[in-house]
């Protein structure tokens, strides 16, 4: 059977595999979890810790995700706007 693990299960297991103080396989019994998973959590954990300490804690993934959400907001308010634009207009004549 899986075990889930939360967010910060899997970063304490990541912090203690940096600490080199067990092997993968030692921490991977205590933990009940593969071994290759430790080590992808491990390699996670060192590509993205820079993110802790960016200016506004935000890595560029996240700053991605705002800003194009920034933007739908954005078209959303725009469309609306449209809608009520159009709706003032006088009716087409169709052929």
């Amino acid at each position: 059977m899986r075990k889930i693990l939360n967010p910060y299960q899997k970063a304490k297991i990541a912090l203690s595999a940096l600490k080199n103080d067990k092997t993968f396989a030692e921490l991977a019994s205590v933990e009940h979890v593969h071994p290759s998973q430790i080590s992808d959590w491990k390699k996670t954990v060192e590509k993205e810790a820079h993110t802790l300490f960016s200016p506004n804690g935000k890595s560029k993934e996240e700053q991605r995700i705002a800003e194009l959400e920034r933007m739908i907001g954005q078209r959303e308010a725009e469309i609306e706007w449209l809608k009520k634009i159009s709706r003032s207009l006088p009716p087409q004549k169709k052929s």
